[in-house]
């Protein structure tokens, strides 16, 4: 199917890339249906399309590679939704605000991305952890603080 997009213009893609998130994105809970898109150049950040909406994408990475010390549970309801059988099934993503300069772009490290891997379905998830805020700056170093 073709899908028009916000940064790679009309794009092919086939069924096996899309994910379903069962209850939309927070603010965006109309859209259902994603894909991940590489950034040509770029290893660490990608781009998460809404495949209904053109105005809908996201850059997104691996909060991981840029902060040490994080760590959360995912929570019975997401577990349940997802039928996340073991945590080798999931990866994470985190959504960025990009900024100028660079690197006073932010993570939202409140609410990571759960990607299912076995079913294709996602959500994003609210973190009830002071520990994290929507708006951590990537400039900031990787160690653990």
């Amino acid at each position: 199917m073709n899908i028009q997009t916000k940064f790679h213009g009309e794009i092919e893609i086939q069924s096996d890339q899309l994910w379903n998130f069962p209850k939309g994105i927070p603010g965006f809970e109309d859209e259902k249906e994603f894909v991940l898109l590489p950034i040509e150049g770029n290893n660490i950040f990608q781009v998460l399309q809404s495949t209904n909406s053109l105005a809908v994408a996201f850059i997104v990475t691996n909060p991981y590679t840029l902060v040490a010390d994080y760590s959360f549970d995912i929570d019975g309801p997401t577990i349940e939704l997802l039928n996340i059988e073991k945590p080798e099934d999931v990866f994470v993503l985190g959504i960025l605000t990009l900024k100028q300069p660079f690197e006073t772009s932010t993570i939202n490290l409140q609410a990571p991305l759960i990607f299912q891997m076995n079913n294709r379905k996602a959500k994003q998830m609210i973190l009830n952890d002071n520990r994290f805020t929507t708006r951590h700056m990537i400039g900031q170093p990787k160690e653990a603080n």
